[in-house]
């Protein structure tokens, strides 16, 4: 029994040393409260590191079927009145909706764009508006020539004439903001004019070059936000001085990270929290491409918004480290800064004791 106690102390790789034979020294002390002031920081940025997540790309086929595209809409346009707004969609398979006004606000905006009114529109129906094409070559409301005649405009037309004009005399704006639910097929939406009969809008601004599609994007995406996304048009601000075009923003490439390749289209996206929730949204990119219109042309000013889909669905799944991962990286870091603190401590003491015997050999003599 003694042999096996003996044996057992001899493989102990922590040996202690009596305590009269311990010297305890100033320079130890310093270099205990720079160790443990260098572990407790190392400590703590193990812990947040352990405690944060990352994100995990995936990609595979996407499956989705039937289901609708949400659009999200925030826009200002500072030097149109609300009344001549409206927002038209058309998709590959052939649906077109005018004012399209699906969960949609129109904001009245005074010339300092604060809110001095507001329009809830929640319909499909195309409000009496007359049909147009929307081909930029095109005059979108040649159609109606056999409706209206410009020398006579009912009572209804010209009160809103006459109210449009003063709300720009006013510097009024509009802003329109909420949600459009399309199919997910590849399409288009633009806001613009074009729901205003072709004499009414001659009558009011006296020629497509002076319709002011001015804009500023303030949000803009194809579903909820999730940690990390960036949509690219948000803040994007347009304002034209003395000139008038059509603005085309092109939905066609999304660069994916590496090592993916780009995908093209919109890009149908799940993102996975820690907790399992799933949030289905959608990432895309986009190319600016604006037409100027010129006195004579027949073709109005508008913002288009022209996507397609991907067929392949990206995941992001949000992970922690393990705990065995911690553990192993915190007995790394904190086992090194007191092997380091411990040979610092033994060269300190060294290099005093080597200061000290020159003196003491001067007081000897």
């Amino acid at each position: 029994m003694g042999n096996f106690k003996q044996a057992l102390r001899s493989i102990d790789a922590f040996p202690r040393a009596e305590d009269h034979l311990l010297q305890k020294t100033k320079s130890g002390a310093f270099v205990s409260i720079v160790g443990l002031v260098i572990m407790a920081t190392l400590f703590v940025h193990e812990l947040t590191y352990y405690l944060s997540t990352y994100t995990v790309h995936q990609m595979s086929v996407d499956l989705k079927r039937g289901e609708t595209l949400p659009i999200h809409i925030n826009m200002t346009f500072p030097s149109l009145p609300c009344d001549v707004l409206s927002v038209d969609a058309i998709d590959m398979s052939g649906k077109h909706e005018v004012d399209l006004d699906t969960n949609i606000w129109k904001l009245r905006l005074n010339h300092n764009g604060q809110i001095i009114g507001t329009e809830y529109l929640n319909d499909l129906v195309e409000k009496g508006h007359v049909t147009h094409g929307h081909d930029d070559h095109k005059d979108h409301h040649e159609e109606s020539d056999h409706k209206f005649k410009i020398h006579n405009l009912d009572e209804e037309a010209e009160e809103m004439i006459k109210k449009v004009k003063h709300a720009m005399a006013n510097g009024e704006g509009c802003r329109v903001y909420g949600v459009l639910d399309v199919q997910r097929v590849a399409g288009n939406f633009h806001i613009s004019v074009h729901g205003l009969n072709i004499f009414v809008a001659q009558k009011i601004f006296e020629g497509s070059s002076h319709v002011n599609v001015s804009h500023i994007i303030h949000d803009l995406s194809f579903g909820p936000k999730y940690p990390g996304i960036e949509n690219p048009l948000d803040g994007t601000s347009r304002i034209l001085h003395g000139s008038s075009g059509t603005f085309k923003y092109y939905i066609k490439a999304y660069h994916s990270p590496h090592p993916f390749p780009a995908l093209e289209g919109i890009v149908p996206t799940e993102y996975k929290y820690i907790s399992k929730e799933v949030l289905p949204t959608n990432q895309f990119s986009v190319t600016e491409y604006f037409s100027p219109i010129h006195e004579h042309d027949r073709a109005w000013p508008a913002v288009y918004f022209l996507y397609d889909l991907s067929p392949i669905t990206v995941t992001i799944r949000e992970e922690r480290r393990s705990f065995l991962h911690f553990i192993t990286r915190l007995c790394a870091v904190l086992g090194g800064t007191f092997a380091l603190t411990g040979m610092l401590d033994r060269w300190m003491y060294r290099l005093v004791e080597a200061l000290k015997k020159p003196n003491s050999r001067n007081i000897v003599r």
